[in-house]
């Protein structure tokens, strides 16, 4: 009874520890699978005159099934507020969520009968394409990145390593007193410098070329070799900290680069989906108005 016991709890802890693309051993994608199959295999065998489309009882088929899939799928992010575990838990809610969206790309092109225009309909079509394509990118960067990010921190969070940079600020304070004036002022460009500032872009490609940290480094660089016997000293030791602190800031944007491309997508893929839902509706009140 207790070996039973014992199995019964790892094999919860190896389910908790699972991904949720391989939830279930698959389950999901299986579903998806066999779904994809049975609409590919009706459409090769059902003969619609004169040609496929969505207007014939196999195409409203498919269109239902698709409505109600994209309506369901768009409910994932109220399912994330609740909590609940077993058949229904959030890990199966989103492997479902992933599988289920992907294969839309099948029941939605075979309820279009590969007919497209410049109408609402295939710009129903596009946008659930494109919903689904940002779909991918989410799950591409969050079954990558999280190790990435983990790895950067090096067992650090961003506060105790921007409680870092304070520490070297003080220190760079405390080495620029013997500089002279021209190369305290530059010292005084990297303590006045945001570490964090830059827009989307800089976050998104982890790239400041305006970090006057850098430039302050290289500025005073430049200056050891002119300096004199007794101030060169001092200089490299600024600059030593100057390097230290240029390296402790590209972790942190490291850290900032990871975390803008695992929450960027988001920005993306939920407004899209609204503009689905939309289109979506025009699309069938235009089907049943004319029809």
């Amino acid at each position: 009874m207790a070996s039973r016991g014992i199995e019964s709890t790892d094999l919860r802890q190896a389910a908790s520890h699972e991904s949720f693309l391989r939830h279930k051993q698959f389950l999901w994608l299986k579903i998806s699978l066999l779904i994809c199959l049975l609409a590919v295999v009706a459409y090769a065998l059902i003969d619609v005159q004169p040609r496929p489309n969505g207007g014939s009882w196999y195409g409203y088929t498919l269109g239902t099934i698709a409505t109600l899939l994209i309506l369901w799928l768009a409910m994932i992010g109220v399912r994330k507020r609740a909590i609940t575990r077993g058949r229904w838990s959030l890990k199966a809610w989103t492997s479902a969520h992933v599988y289920l969206g992907l294969s839309l790309v099948v029941i939605a092109t075979l309820h279009t009968g590969f007919q497209f225009g410049w109408n609402v309909h295939t710009l129903a079509y596009v946008l659930m394409m494109l919903v689904i394509a940002s779909g991918v990118y989410g799950i591409t960067v969050y079954s990558t990145l999280p190790k990435r990010l983990s790895d950067s921190s090096a067992d650090f969070t961003r506060a105790q390593m921007l409680a870092a940079v304070e520490k070297l600020d003080r220190q760079l304070q405390s080495a620029a007193q013997p500089l002279a004036v021209d190369q305290t002022r530059i010292v005084q460009r990297s303590l006045d410098d945001d570490p964090c500032r830059g827009g989307l872009f800089a976050r998104l490609s982890g790239k400041y070329p305006k970090c006057q940290t850098e430039r302050a480094r290289i500025a005073l660089s430049a200056r050891i070799d002119a300096a004199a016997d007794g101030q060169k000293q001092a200089i490299v030791a600024a600059v030593k900290l100057l390097q230290r602190k240029g390296a402790l800031l590209e972790r942190i944007r490291q850290q900032m680069r990871i975390r803008a491309l695992l929450e960027v997508w988001l920005y993306v893929h939920v407004p899209l989906t609204f503009a689905l839902i939309a289109a979506l509706a025009a699309h069938i009140v235009s089907v049943f108005f004319y029809w």
